[in-house]
Formats: structure tokens, sequence, C-alpha cells
């Protein structure tokens, strides 16, 4: 425990910075190479509008939570303790924390649900005062499932998709009714078991796959964030394509995809936080919607399944 305290408080050292210069803290509840992409987004509109940490004009406090909750409160509380401009954070755990433990300093979400899928609404419709950014619905999800019935031949009288979701997150449960009244519709079968946690991520892709299902759809939370890698070697080695609704998670290997651009999700809302830091004002600002969706595929994933794509989808090769 004294070693975690003495790492944590070198972690936590304040940026150097020159006076009159913002600070922006931002805020990552874990490690994925696809989540990372929002906070490059975000860091990129910041540097578009002038606040460049390399030219001196902002100074950035970046920390990573690594997954675990008690580090993230950690964070927030640092946050909270500085004179920070303004939080931008990155995925629905860290929104939800920054939301809970900050009250006053402009928060900035990306990679996370509108705040009404978050349950985040105030008995009179609005969402918390010191909430913006950007956010998404699940209207998507259905474009992005019934691809799958469009591309895959079932090996039964009936198509079987495979996935699991985060009883703990709102939007993955969400997301998980939405797609079983949708499978239901189009008359394929569902089979779903709840993920909790990435470490038991291979037992749980194992069951799922011993139900002999023709498609695994990675359903966008953050487990299936974290485990994507030991989802997609299982499923992979079983002959088992697998789809999403996440631009991110086809450049690591899933099939197809219809859904956010991560790295543009993240963009969106570092423009509304740059605009906030040029003239120190909320007004007018509030949760958006996310703008840019993407129709893509893996090239690779593809050629593995025999599955061919047409122009109005983009190409993206494995790793980019």
């Amino acid at each position: 425990m004294a070693v975690f305290l003495v790492g944590l408080a070198a972690a936590c050292q304040p940026a150097k910075q020159r006076e009159g210069v913002p600070v922006v803290g931002f805020v990552e509840a874990f490690e994925d190479a696809t989540i990372a992409q929002a906070r490059e987004g975000f860091m990129d509109a910041l540097a578009d509008s002038g606040y460049s940490e390399a030219d001196g004009t902002v100074a950035i406090v970046y920390r990573n939570a690594q997954g675990d909750a008690a580090t993230l409160n950690q964070i927030i509380s640092y946050f909270n303790s500085k004179e920070i401009n303004l939080i931008g954070t990155s995925t629905t755990l860290a929104t939800i924390a920054a939301v809970q433990r900050s009250k006053d300093t402009p928060i900035f979400q990306t990679v996370t649900a509108m705040p009404s899928i978050l349950g985040l609404l105030a008995a009179n419709g609005k969402a918390p005062d010191n909430l913006f950014g950007t956010g998404e619905n699940l209207d998507y999800i259905d474009t992005s499932f019934t691809l799958i019935a469009e591309m895959v031949k079932p090996k039964g009288a009936q198509l079987t998709v495979g996935m699991i979701y985060n009883q703990s997150e709102p939007q993955s449960l969400e997301a998980y009714e939405q797609i079983a009244a949708l499978a239901d519709s189009i008359g394929a079968q569902l089979v779903a078991l709840p993920l909790n946690s990435s470490a038991e991520a291979q037992l749980v892709v194992r069951s799922l796959l011993s139900n002999d299902i023709d498609a695994f759809f990675a359903n966008p939370d953050n487990t299936v964030f974290a485990a994507f890698e030991t989802i997609l070697k299982n499923c992979n080695d079983r002959g088992v394509p697998v789809f999403t609704s996440e631009s991110g998670l086809v450049a690591r290997g899933a099939v197809a995809a219809f859904g956010a651009d991560i790295y543009h999700w993240g963009y969106q809302s570092g423009v509304q936080a740059a605009g906030y830091l040029r003239s120190g004002s909320t007004d007018g600002l509030q949760v958006e919607m996310l703008h840019v969706r993407k129709r893509v595929y893996n090239a690779e994933a593809a050629d593995r399944f025999g599955f061919e794509f047409p122009d109005t989808f983009e190409e993206i090769n494995s790793g980019n």
C-alpha cells in the first residue's frame, strides 16, 4: 500500500504551467488502444483552436485509472484539489465518476452515452449543469446488428448470434435489451451472457461458442473494449465472424461496423472544450449527439470469412 501511494503521488504531480495558461484535466477509465483515439481527437481539437501544450498555451493533466474504480475516484478528487479549468472524460465510467464528484468544474464527455441513458437527468429532465461534450444513443445499433443478417448465412434454419454485456453499465444493459428485441423481430436467435470483468472473458466467450453461434456481436461497452483481443481470438479459432458498432474495433480485427468514429467523437468534444476556454462561458453548451458515424470493414477479416462489401463501406486494415 505504501508503494502504491508513493507511486500515485508521483503520478499526480501538477503539470508545469505559466501564469494565465489554462489547465485541462483529462481522465480515461482504463487503458485501451481504441479508446485512446478519443483522447487524441480531443487534444487535436484543442490544438487546432490554439490550445497546444507544445506551444505552452495550455497545460494538460492526463490520468488513466487502469480499470480501477478507487483510482478513478482519486483522480477526480485530485482534479478538484487543483486549479483545473475543465475536465475531459473518456468512457462512461469516467464521466459518471466526474459528475458524482465534481459539481462546479465543466465536464466535457466523450465515448459516453447520452445522459438520459445513464440515468443522469434530474426530475426536470435536464442533465447536470456542468456536463457538456458529445454523447451517443443506441439507434445506430440496429443498423450494425442487421448487417449480420445480411452477411452471414446460418448453419441451421435460424441465424444464431452471440453477445456479452456488462450488467453494471446502463448503456450496455440497454443495448442488450434493444438488440434482443431486434433479434426477435428479424427471426434471429440471440444467445447473450453477462460479463462484468474482462478477466472472465475467455470462459464466457467459450461458453457462448459452445452454443454453435453463427456470429458474434461486440456490444459497445467498456468490458468488450478491454477484452476484445480475447474475444476475437476465440471467435476466429472457431470460424465465427465478429461484427460490432465501433469502427475502432474493426481496426482491431472485427469484420465490419456501422457506428462511431472514436477519434472524431473526441474531436467533437474537444471543439466544445476549446470554445469554453476561449469564452469562459458555458452559455449555449450542452451534451451534443455524435456527428460522425462510418460504415467500415476490415479487409483481412472479410477475406478470412469470404465477405464482400459495397463501395459505401470504407476499408480499414488491422492496426490502422
